[in-house]
């Protein structure tokens, strides 16, 4: 494929965050020429037994920024996570930034506002959000300019962010021993997922790809940076030339063996909103569990 934004001379530094409680990798990628940067996949806390929520995880990410005197401009989701919840409202308090998303995130707003009874004060449309992202949208992060990829399958809304010679996949694609993402949400699709990483993996060989979630298989260490090649050669789901329809097969058995993450319940209510916990009719915050919804 052809990627027009492509820039493979341009180095962005990343860090990434691992947060042990949900497996999720959190990164902040600074322009190499000045002290402009992005969040991506922030991660809240929550002790869903308890209904608290703490913000160690976000701090962690605040307190690097301030440390090296660095500029938030952007705040960027690669889909609605269904797996954490998102810190974004909190960090863009503390320190700015925008939030972005891909903009199929109305579809995901309406299958979920759906299941969770969400009435007419839901709006569907986005909003919540600074920027929605259609496929091959570009914007800037000081003098670097990131492009997307709609890599939908998982989600609807799903996008792999590309900025200079580093990718950020999100959930599309894991490490090469983890394979890649369940397909079997409302929305998702396991061909379209496999047809989503083919377009990711026309990317450069060369070209650094980081995950959003890893599991260290086999019981190695956790990891989080892979590059496009490699994936290519040898991710368990897709490499070494297997076939769209083979791909298809596995996922679908496999996703039916698969429960459903701890946190899908409250991350799916939280996220579909750009971060922001829902309030009942008093005004308090409050979750619901829709009973056999799911």
């Amino acid at each position: 494929m052809d990627f027009p934004a492509l820039n493979m001379s341009v180095a962005p530094q990343v860090e990434g965050f691992f947060d042990p409680a949900s497996n999720t990798i959190s990164y902040i990628v600074k322009d190499p020429a000045s002290d402009a940067c992005t969040i991506i996949d922030s991660v809240l806390d929550i002790d869903y037994a308890a209904g608290r929520i703490s913000y160690d995880s976000a701090d962690r990410l605040i307190d690097a920024i301030r440390e090296r005197g660095l500029s938030l401009e952007w705040i960027i989701e690669t889909h609605v996570h269904a797996d954490h919840l998102s810190a974004a409202p909190y960090i863009q308090q503390k320190l700015g930034g925008k939030t972005g998303v891909g903009a199929r995130i109305v579809e995901v707003q309406r299958d979920f506002g759906k299941i969770f009874n969400e009435g007419t004060e839901f709006q569907r449309d986005g909003s919540q959000f600074d920027a929605l992202f259609e496929d091959g949208d570009t914007y800037t992060i000081g003098s670097m300019t990131a492009f997307v990829i709609a890599s939908p399958g998982h989600t609807p809304a799903c996008m792999v962010h590309v900025v200079g010679n580093a990718a950020f996949a999100g959930d599309t694609l894991f490490m090469p021993d983890g394979g890649s993402a369940r397909a079997d949400f409302p929305g998702g699709d396991a061909g379209e997922l496999y047809d989503s990483i083919q377009k990711v993996l026309s990317l450069p060989d060369e070209m650094r790809l980081f995950i959003c979630h890893d599991y260290g298989p086999g019981g190695r260490a956790v990891a989080w940076e892979t590059t496009i090649g490699r994936q290519r050669a040898d991710n368990i789901h897709v490499g070494g030339g297997k076939t769209r329809e083979d791909f298809i097969k596995f996922r679908s058995e496999r996703d039916a063996q698969l429960s459903m993450p701890k946190l899908i319940i409250p991350s799916l209510q939280v996220n579909m909103r750009a971060g922001k916990i829902p309030r009942d009719e008093s005004g308090a915050l409050m979750l619901k569990v829709p009973i056999n919804g799911l």
